[in-house]
């Protein structure tokens, strides 16, 4: 069991919304932990207002979303665990590396400055947000049909459309652009620093069927965290795809979570 109250920040995602983490934060509450789940700068607290209002999120990118989860963990009293996934999971690294965070779990995160992603499997789901350069400063939502492919593609039709319906909201583009030139970019957003050894420990999770950030890219960016006598771990659940938090199978990986964190912040 955790020491009573030990909080934990949850960061999610582009086109899900906070709420949808809403079986991890009971989970995490039940084994003693003090757990949040606050959604992303200007992001509406319902997923129903979210969909009424993308203007809201619009425009917001990497260090946007870094700065407003940075004022959050700096008004707790204590460093909190913080548990990303996808986008969110480079802002927790981002946090770790400044030293706010106790410890990091980065679920299925995206392709930091300095490391290449030539997985095919990636295009299709980034050509639908970058094909028109306007949506830079858009927010977007997926269809159903999209949804199924960079989300959904592990589990069944069904699943998957049911996730899309209950969780998917308009998301900024701007955070797909800054990832995706990051190697471009000498100031990118995207950068972060994977050499330093005072930071908290690091688990980086893969889906083994993740179309939008396959196990190559984390196995990637873990490989640039060696330089580092921090701990770093790496877990790969190999029948999951990016819908992993979400999905039916969302306990086991809570729990894997759960049992590394003890092991780690005991």
């Amino acid at each position: 069991m955790a020491t009573t109250g030990t909080p934990v920040v949850f960061i999610h995602g582009m086109f899900l919304h906070a709420a949808s983490w809403g079986g991890w934060v009971e989970r995490f509450r039940s084994a003693g932990y003090d757990p949040v789940a606050p959604g992303w700068p200007g992001e509406p607290s319902t997923v129903a207002e979210a969909r009424q209002q993308p203007d809201r999120v619009a425009g917001n990118g990497i260090a946007d979303i870094v700065d407003h989860y940075a004022q959050t963990v700096g008004s707790l009293d204590t460093r909190p665990i913080v548990i990303g996934h996808s986008t969110g999971a480079l802002v927790a690294q981002r946090l770790l590396e400044q030293n706010l965070a106790a410890a990091v779990v980065a679920i299925e995160p995206p392709a930091i400055k300095g490391v290449v992603s030539l997985a095919p499997s990636t295009v299709p789901v980034g050509w639908v947000l970058l094909r028109n350069p306007v949506n830079r400063r858009r927010a977007l939502s997926l269809t159903a049909r999209e949804f199924r492919y960079s989300h959904g593609n592990a589990v069944s039709a069904t699943e998957s459309d049911e996730l899309y319906h209950q969780w998917t909201v308009p998301s900024p583009v701007r955070p797909s652009f800054e990832l995706v030139f990051a190697n471009l970019s000498r100031c990118s957003p995207a950068s972060v620093d994977t050499a330093n050894p005072t930071r908290g420990p690091l688990l980086m999770i893969a889906g083994g069927k993740d179309h939008s950030v396959p196990p190559a890219v984390v196995k990637a960016t873990v490989k640039r965290y060696r330089g580092s006598s921090a701990v770093t771990d790496y877990q790969e659940f190999s029948d999951r795809g990016h819908s992993m938090p979400i999905d039916s199978g969302w306990r086991e990986v809570a729990d894997a979570t759960l049992t590394w964190l003890e092991q780690h912040l005991r």
